[in-house]
């Protein structure tokens, strides 16, 4: 499921649902929870255990905000739905608006794949801007509360322990907050699946695919004219990959990537050097003329993909629902984290405009694993394209990543299939779309091939 296959978002088709909801986690996949429900619900209370910054800045317990992230075209879309000007208020707080069919660079089978011929928008900055326009917006909305420097203990259940009524929480002067529906959108780390088991219920089954990549970041200084994004991920035999996007006050992020033991490192000199081993040249040349605004390389290690199966459970807690990376994570050098959380939250609204809470969380996990289904498929059939990538294997990603690799080098001189490719990638059209006749006949066309094509 993507946007092309999700309906639009429509606040007036929500009708009061209860009286409180409770999101514990203001990550990005929180927030857009918290605004989904806020048409339903009279109060909507955001719980986090850090506290929340004033500013654009990095906040505690999101090591990631310090690499670059590129909101995909399906997120992009959603926000403006769920955020009437969201676009104006980011370009306003420093953002940028970027061309993926101009600006955007993708590097792969051996070239670059060609520009699209129609303009495909994109917000690019920091994630720490994005997340502070997001959260400046959610908290503008009424009835909504964002209460920081507080942690959940555990959840509240009726005398049937049938039913989640809400959470414990220390930090505050409060102890416990009463609601009628708890979303867990506290990410990777979620302790859901250990309070099922301690409760009685069976937690869900997990798949991890191992990818044991490793991923360093430094800011440079940008000409303010320069908006170009570049992305080479690593494919074998390579395994070394890397990227920039633009981001606020003339600067940009610049990331080197690792997979199966070949780690980036944090020296500023090793950095160049690592840089200058890449497939392209562009980020050696990037850092050879931009000066380096950080002192050392930001280093953050992601082992394996992870997937909890919610869908397959046969008995599950009402008034609890878990949303975004909680249920499953991704490899993230593909990007897929906050675009598939605006996924949750559209499914998320519409789950409760067809029937309120009735059975709300087994209707949330059917819709949702099309959205992860997609994203999974995408991103582990991707990581297999290694040997040493170990992990359940989804059937047909040997198959699929064949015709994915044809079809890329096609793209390389086929602007048509490059911006069908791209959106693919961008999660604003599906898979199955590279697999309609008029473009399968295309891509297995016999062809002759000039590798090493350029964008730039």
């Amino acid at each position: 499921m993507t946007l092309e296959t999700v309906p639009a978002y429509g606040g007036e088709h929500v009708g009061r649902v209860g009286e409180r909801a409770v999101v514990v986690g203001a990550s990005v996949s929180g927030l857009l929870a918290a605004r989904v429900l806020a048409d339903g619900f009279d109060r909507v209370t955001v719980v986090e255990r850090n506290v929340l910054p004033d500013e654009p800045v990095a906040r505690d317990g999101a090591p990631q905000s310090l690499h670059p992230h590129l909101l995909q075209g399906s997120g992009r879309a959603i926000l403006d739905d769920l955020f009437p000007d969201f676009g104006d208020e980011f370009v306003g707080a420093g953002g940028l608006v970027i061309d993926a069919a101009s600006d955007f660079n993708f590097y792969d089978e051996d070239g670059y794949v060609a520009h699209p011929p129609a303009r495909i928008p994109l917000y690019a900055g920091s994630r720490p801007l994005l997340e502070y326009v997001v959260r400046k917006r959610v908290s503008s909305i009424d009835g909504v509360r964002m209460l920081d420097g507080c942690h959940v203990t555990d959840y509240r259940v009726d005398d049937d322990g049938e039913t989640v009524t809400g959470v414990e929480i220390r930090g505050e002067s409060e102890t416990a907050l009463s609601a009628d529906l708890t979303v867990d959108a506290t990410g990777r780390a979620s302790r859901t699946p250990r309070w099922l088991d301690n409760h009685g219920y069976a937690p869900p089954e997990v798949a991890e695919v191992t990818v044991d990549l490793a991923y360093s970041t430094v800011t440079v200084d940008r000409d303010t004219d320069d908006t170009r994004a570049f992305w080479a991920p690593a494919s074998p035999p390579y395994t070394r990959g890397g990227g920039t996007v633009p981001v606020e006050a003339g600067r940009r992020q610049l990331v080197l990537t690792g997979v199966h033991g070949d780690e980036p490192p944090t020296d500023v000199d090793e950095f160049r050097a690592f840089a200058s081993t890449l497939q392209i040249t562009e980020l050696a040349e990037i850092l050879e003329c931009h000066e380096i605004l950080s002192e050392d390389a930001v280093y953050y290690p992601f082992p394996s993909n992870r997937r909890r199966y919610y869908e397959n459970l046969d008995r599950f807690p009402d008034g609890l629902v878990v949303v975004g990376d909680a249920i499953a994570s991704y490899n993230p050098v593909y990007g897929q984290g906050m675009s598939v959380a605006a996924l949750h939250a559209l499914v998320l609204h519409h789950t409760l405009a067809d029937d309120g809470l009735g059975d709300l969380a087994v209707r949330f996990f059917d819709d949702a694993e099309q959205v992860i289904d997609t994203a999974w498929l995408m991103a582990v059939g991707a990581d297999f394209q290694f040997p040493q990538t170990t992990g359940p294997k989804p059937r047909g990603v040997g198959l699929m990543g064949w015709y994915l690799s044809r079809l890329t080098r096609k793209a390389h001189t086929d602007r048509d299939l490059a911006e069908r490719l791209v959106r693919v990638i961008l999660m604003e059209k599906p898979p199955t779309s590279l697999f309609r006749p008029g473009v399968m006949g295309r891509v297995l066309k016999p062809s002759i091939y000039s590798p090493h094509q350029t964008n730039t």
